[in-house]
């Protein structure tokens, strides 16, 4: 007669310790390289930046940390009216700034009884924190563009020092990721010109 023993008491197969060889090795550090050269990747095609002060509320806010694509404007294509780009201040190129599209090279920009108007049409801009206290007109030259900041009365931006240089401009902003709770894509969709 047949009898069976308890799970209990079957014996158990003892695990084999692996031993790590030189070929788990070259595995192992094939796999750091490939995480390396894709953190590297990402580096050359995104930059990382912190926005500093208020110049760009309600859209952005201080501390808040921005993606940009460095490479939104590599291939021909300019900067758009609306974009938030990143880019080397013209009066100290180490410093790196954070404004809004708004003239592009060739353009006539007019602030006026606090509307902003591109070759005589008013922007429409429900992105701003409020209309501008002051008044100016300028002429885009050629290569240049005229940005402003969303807080248009707490922004230090081409309506108080001039024009940026298009060469200047590291990229795009394309998306809020820090902290955790503001994540989100930045939304271009809702600057337009109104008509005369």
């Amino acid at each position: 007669m047949e009898t069976v023993q308890p799970e209990s008491q079957l014996q158990q197969p003892i695990p084999v310790e692996k031993k790590y060889t030189w070929r788990h090795f070259i595995l192992d550090l094939r796999e750091i390289i490939l995480l390396a050269v894709l953190l590297v990747g990402i580096n050359a095609v995104f930059a990382k930046v912190r926005v500093d002060g208020s110049c760009m509320r309600p859209t952005l806010q201080d501390n808040e940390k921005v993606l940009v694509n460095r490479l939104a404007y590599k291939f021909e294509r300019m900067p758009q009216r609306g974009d938030i780009i990143v880019f080397r201040f013209p009066m100290d190129p180490r410093e790196d700034l954070i404004k809004r599209v708004i003239g592009l090279p060739g353009e006539e920009i007019s602030i006026q009884d606090g509307r902003v108007m591109v070759n005589g049409s008013i922007l429409d801009e429900p992105y701003i924190a409020a209309s501008p206290a002051y008044a100016g007109k300028w002429s885009v030259p050629e290569d240049h563009l005229f940005v402003l900041g969303d807080n248009r009365n707490d922004s230090s931006d081409s309506h108080s020092w001039g024009f940026v240089p298009i060469r200047n401009v590291v990229g795009k902003a394309v998306l809020i990721y820090w902290p955790p709770l503001a994540w989100n894509l930045i939304d271009y969709t809702r600057v337009a010109i109104a008509a005369p």
